[in-house]
């Protein structure tokens, strides 16, 4: 009998019973369900279990967390329910159930283009770069750019446009690539026909609307003609093609002999997509795509513009939180495909800028409150940088007035972006430096917006939450205006033999855990996860790694390993404290690919001993953070846990925890 039987037989009933399982599989802490009905699922009962330290659905799954025993929780209800354990990548295609048909949409497309953001953005910024020297007049009277007067710029300028066109002509390869690895076909086949559409021999997609009908090349098969047309940065013709050699390609491994599959399927699967993607999908899918950015563009453009931009600037950090703005990396792109340019895409930075100001409103309100700092501060930095989650998530909607401030701001800012027809040349980096992917002629106003974006949401932030907060900082001012008063003029000597006997403490301190990555130590409310930053799994803290090896904080035994995805591994020192150590954010996706173990489960370690190396360019190339969590899971005999946040760690020297 396992040691959670009878937990997992309570489980099994509060999830609805073995006949509202469609599939369950479990992570490094959390059991993952797919329910038939999940409102059968009786959540104040499940989240009551001694077990059981909190639950929230997600995609489609329902998850409980357990803890660093979820392994055996796992087996025991396993062997409770009688219910065959999936793959976590099954029970993610199992969750589509639960979710409607705009949801699956939208989640398939996050997941193709993920992979590529880092690339888009890198164009994004080189354009950009393109743009300060070779568009804008500054020399000689206004007369000339930098790289009309200097050959070493416009050497410069002319070898980028090396990757600018790597990164923007063939997107069609990269989003093949991206689709056939998304759906688990041959990638190379990918690869193949995404090259097939940007190919060299076709008429450059950019080139047509100049070309003449008569003067665009054609494949001439005696009874009819076909255009050779690229597809050069347009995405839905990708999209469509590459779907078709998924299907094909899954078509012809069904009904193939086995003896002869290595040559028919790829043969025959790649052969047809190309023809489909040439003769039928390619020229739907551009007169689809051009619709939809033909849209897009009246409603920017046209008499209902203001409108348009206010609706658009306020509900997008909305559409942050449901995951549909998404949508927007496609549209962005066939605009500049379509029309040179976008003019979405700067009102999606200045709605980065408006949440961080709302933060930074919540900075001047809560100026005296330290702990709050911590999370406030480089939550407004991130979101200046174009990362608006910690904003969103850790400080805004706690709140909830901030995020409305901010949305009302983005839509004020949005309005006035639109009037002035603000175009950017790419999708380039959010926030601040967004101004660098704006079209030159376009850069002021767009400096205007932003200051926009800057002082509204910070005034209607601190107006509202002067009242709010009134209460709080009262008490707070009270409390020290006592404490100033009973401590008259040895104010200063107090303080100082204070922080003296804090130091010394910390050093008596009986226990410590050094820094188990060289990186920034960050609290862990700033964690992009809810279930990290929240503390649902128990206190800790988290470090931006800058080398590719985790290490032991401390002397202990290996108690639980990922052997599928090696992302993670839990840690129990001698006095019974569980440690979780877990690299990067659902990074149980990429199912072990840029993971090693170096230990093995049961080995006693050393603080410093390696335990896991990992390729920090993969875990970013899958779209995930590379955020490293430690977490106290059980505390233990441990008291008086003390965490060091907000400085610069160097692995295996820098403290970054004491207890006693």
């Amino acid at each position: 009998m396992g040691k959670y039987i009878e937990d997992a037989k309570e489980l099994l009933g509060y999830v609805g019973g073995k006949e509202n399982i469609a599939a369950v599989s479990h992570c490094m802490t959390r059991m993952r369900f797919v329910l038939n009905n999940p409102k059968k699922a009786d959540i104040a009962k499940i989240e009551a279990m001694k077990v059981v330290k909190g639950s929230f659905t997600q995609t489609g799954q329902f998850q409980v967390i357990i803890g660093n025993t979820v392994a055996d929780f796992y087996n025991d209800f396993i062997a409770v329910s009688g219910i065959e354990g999936v793959s976590k990548d099954a029970v993610k295609n199992a969750a589509k159930q639960n979710q409607n048909v705009l949801q699956r949409m939208i989640t398939a497309l996050a997941e193709i283009f993920a992979p590529l953001i880092p690339a888009i953005i890198t164009g994004g910024l080189i354009l950009g770069f393109r743009n300060c020297i070779d568009s804008m007049y500054l020399f000689e009277n206004g007369t000339k750019t930098l790289c009309d007067i200097s050959q070493f710029w416009a050497g410069i300028d002319s070898f980028l446009w090396l990757i600018g066109e790597a990164v923007f002509h063939m997107l069609p390869v990269g989003i093949c690539w991206s689709v056939t690895k998304k759906m688990g076909t041959t990638q190379m086949l990918g690869i193949v026909l995404g090259l097939t559409l940007v190919s060299g021999q076709l008429l450059n997609a950019y080139a047509v609307a100049g070309t003449a009908a008569a003067d665009i090349p054609k494949w001439n098969f005696g009874d009819f003609q076909v255009n050779m047309i690229g597809y050069q940065a347009q995405v839905l013709p990708a999209i469509l093609a590459a779907f078709t050699l998924v299907y094909l390609e899954r078509f012809f491994r069904k009904i193939t002999p086995q003896v002869v599959s290595m040559i028919v399927v790829p043969f025959c699967s790649l052969v047809l997509a190309v023809i489909a993607a040439h003769f039928v999908l390619g020229p739907i899918g551009w007169k689809i795509g051009s619709a939809i950015s033909a849209v897009v563009y009246a409603g920017i453009t046209g008499s209902f513009k203001v409108l348009f931009a206010a609706l658009f600037g306020f509900v997008y950090a909305p559409l942050v939180i449901t995951g549909l703005h998404h949508m927007s990396n496609a549209i962005d792109l066939q605009l500049i495909a379509d029309y040179g340019g976008t003019m979405l895409w700067p009102m999606i930075a200045l709605s980065n800028i408006a949440q961080g100001s709302a933060v930074l409103g919540m900075i001047w309100l809560q100026r005296k409150d330290a702990e709050a700092q911590e999370v406030n501060i480089p939550a407004c930095v991130s979101c200046y940088l174009g990362v608006t989650e910690p904003a969103i998530f850790g400080v805004n909607l706690k709140r909830g007035f901030p995020f409305v401030c901010g949305m009302i701001g983005s839509g004020i800012a949005a309005v006035v972006c639109v009037a002035a027809g603000t175009t950017a040349n790419a999708i380039g980096v959010g926030g601040i430096p967004g101004i660098l992917s704006i079209q030159p002629p376009f850069m002021a106003s767009f400096a205007l917006c932003s200051l926009i974006a800057l002082a509204v949401p910070f005034f209607l932030t601190s107006v509202v939450g002067k009242k709010r907060l009134q209460a709080d900082q009262t008490h707070e001012t009270a409390d020290l205006t006592e404490i100033a008063a009973g401590a008259g003029a040895g104010a200063a000597a107090g303080i100082t033999a204070s922080v003296i006997r804090n130091q010394e403490a910390q050093k008596a301190a009986p226990g410590t855990l050094t820094a188990y990555l060289s990186g920034n130590v960050i609290p862990l409310k700033e964690v992009g996860d809810g279930v990290f930053s929240e503390g649902i799994m128990g206190d800790g803290l988290a470090m931006i790694p800058e080398n590719d090896t985790l290490y032991a904080p401390a002397d202990a035994t290996v108690s639980v390993l990922m052997q599928d995805s090696r992302h993670a591994c839990g840690l129990t020192l001698d006095n019974g404290t569980e440690i979780l150590l877990h690299i990067g954010i659902d990074t149980v996706d990429m199912k072990g690919d840029g993971f090693e173990y170096l230990v093995s489960e049961g080995q006693k370690v050393s603080a410093g001993t390696p335990l896991i190396r990992f390729d920090r360019a993969k875990i970013k190339a899958a779209g995930h953070p590379d955020t490293t969590v430690c977490i106290i899971t059980e505390p233990g005999a441990t008291e008086n846990i003390r965490f060091v946040t907000g400085i610069k760690g160097e692995a295996n020297k820098t403290v970054i925890a004491t207890f006693e």
